[in-house]
């Protein structure tokens, strides 16, 4: 009676074959994908954060006529451009400047004694107004001066640092396009055809205004983070969320499971660090600086952090790049359905004319 017996070389093959039932390539490349990701999240967080540095921080300087040209002069002429500064008339005017964000410090120069006021206004995120006090601490201390902070507009009880309107629309970035990644998984998805995308973009409606809901509930009544402006927060909250939601539609429509990677490329990976929440684009490297108010998650920040502190000041054009967003998701997702439609018919024809 004979025995087989099993070839070493019999089992290496069987491994193998094991091992590409188990990894497809398919899988080779998503986990190549993720990789990709992963290593663009490190990059991008620790790229914008690792070094602030001052550029050109927007500041305003009351001071006695005499002296006023010279120092403005000598302000911006400091190495590394760390400040950006003109003079007003006055305090009423600096004060203005600071509440309608257009500067993040306000210089009062004492007519008599050597101590000058810094009026800043930390609700809009701290890190500017010390930055900018550091490098004037500096530049006083050498004159001879010294400074007292006043801080004319801080952040609520709940949000000592300035923090809690990124987060808000941190959470609800991801929450649009993960939304957008569940109804893509769906059973039935895989074709994206029109009226399955209709769908998809309609049912991100109600789902992004429930969104804007539950996010001003948790930062209002729950938390005390962002108190007042509830309403103005479901309108913010739905906006974010939509915009989110259809770019997601649209990219995994247009590119199935990349699309979703591009997706978290663009809000997370880009759009979270260079946003402003956690330090203002005055403080972030030059790539940062450029594209934070570009994105959804920057606009947004910028957006409800204005609404809730200064009575909606500088928001226009964060809301249009929201809106922006939003109409390009709807009109990319339309129109690569479209073709997709378009082309399953005729690759049909092909088939059967060939047949």
């Amino acid at each position: 009676m004979s025995h087989e017996v099993s070839r070493p070389e019999n089992q290496g093959v069987g491994v193998l074959a094991e091992l590409r039932d188990a990894i497809s390539t398919r899988a080779v490349l998503i986990m190549l994908g993720v990789l990709l990701l992963q290593l663009g999240f490190a990059l991008s967080y620790m790229g914008a954060f690792h070094a602030p540095k001052p550029h050109r921080i927007p500041m305003v300087v009351v001071a006695p006529e005499p002296v006023q040209k010279e120092l403005v002069a000598r302000l911006n002429a400091l190495e590394g451009d760390p400040l950006h500064v003109s003079a007003v008339a006055d305090v009423a005017q600096a004060r203005a400047r600071l509440l309608d964000r257009r500067a993040d410090a306000a210089l009062v120069v004492a007519a008599v004694g050597r101590t000058d006021a810094l009026l800043i206004a930390s609700a809009g995120g701290p890190s500017a107004g010390d930055a900018a006090t550091k490098v004037l601490q500096v530049v006083d201390t050498a004159q001879g001066r010294k400074i007292v902070v006043r801080d004319i507009r801080p952040p609520a009880a709940g949000d000592s640092r300035g923090l809690s309107s990124f987060y808000l629309v941190l959470s609800w970035t991801i929450g649009g396009y993960l939304a957008a990644s569940a109804l893509n998984m769906a059973a039935g998805s895989k074709r994206p055809t029109l009226r399955r995308v209709l769908v998809r973009l309609a049912a991100m409606v109600p789902y992004a205004f429930v969104s804007g809901i539950g996010g001003a509930i948790i930062v209002g009544p729950v938390l005390n983070c962002l108190p007042g402006a509830f309403w103005d927060l479901v309108g913010i909250g739905t906006l974010v969320v939509f915009a989110s939601g259809v770019v997601g539609v649209a990219l995994q429509s247009l590119a199935g499971t990349i699309g979703l990677g591009l997706t978290i490329l663009i809000f997370t990976i880009l759009g979270n660090p260079s946003s402003g929440g956690v330090y203002p684009a005055s403080l972030l490297p030059p790539f940062w600086r450029a594209i934070g108010q570009a994105l959804p998650p920057g606009a947004g920040t910028t957006v409800v952090r204005n609404t809730v502190y200064f009575d909606g000041n500088a928001t226009t054009g964060a809301l249009w790049i929201l809106g922006a967003w939003a109409f390009a998701g709807l009109a990319v997702a339309i129109l690569s359905a479209a073709l997709h439609g378009r082309r399953r018919p005729a690759r049909a024809e092909t088939a059967e004319t060939t047949a």
